[in-house]
């Protein structure tokens, strides 16, 4: 009886794995460091969409020199949104929307598919064509989500309120820090939470 009690959690153990290992391969909040490594990404869910911005620079300091708006061009890169409102697809592990191309100033139609825990695929094209993409790798873990970033994009009143928790939200995107970037030159966490940026909370209005 007892051996067949143990078979049986096993069995039970074995058949919930792979729903485990589908919801973590699914997430693609947290911090991804780019394919060329000059820069990773958070990437947070903010009032039901994805967002993403430069969290971390191996050279500090950028600027949004190539952007067509000369007014944008002195903006720094480091909090600058790259990844640009991204509705999930049904019936599939995707994100749909638009990501900033910093090194061309283009904003390209675009996806994101998780591919395992620790990969994110970047696919974009510009007028459905002339499409590209590339690897994201995984520096820092999934981004619970908060009620600054539940709350984001809500009444300027909700929102003070919001930033009142901050401590709470910095704390989680301490969570997600990635290794080394206290030695990088810069704060350990110069960006918190995404959602409370004003390029992203401000985006309802």
């Amino acid at each position: 009886m007892r051996a067949a009690m143990l078979y049986s959690g096993l069995f039970l153990a074995i058949g919930f794995s792979p729903g485990l290992s589908s919801v973590l391969a699914a997430d693609p909040t947290g911090d991804w460091r780019v394919a060329d490594g000059v820069a990773n990404i958070r990437v947070a869910q903010c009032n039901g969409d994805m967002w993403g911005v430069v969290a971390w620079e191996k050279e500090p300091g950028g600027r949004d020199v190539n952007n067509p708006d000369v007014a944008m061009q002195s903006r720094p890169t480091l909090g600058m949104p790259i990844l640009l409102d991204m509705k999930k697809k049904p019936g599939t592990d995707s994100w749909e929307g638009e990501v900033y191309n910093a090194k061309d100033g283009k904003t390209y139609s675009s996806t994101i598919t998780p591919k395992g825990p620790d990969q994110l695929e970047i696919q974009g094209c510009v007028l459905g064509f002339l499409c590209g993409g590339e690897t994201w790798t995984r520096v820092g873990p999934p981004i619970p989500s908060s009620p600054a970033n539940s709350m984001a994009k809500g009444s300027p009143k909700a929102a003070a309120k919001t930033v009142g928790a901050a401590p709470k939200t910095r704390t989680v995107a301490a969570a997600a820090r990635p290794p080394g970037q206290k030695n990088a030159g810069q704060p350990a966490d110069s960006v918190g939470d995404i959602c409370l940026l004003p390029d992203i909370a401000g985006f309802a209005h």
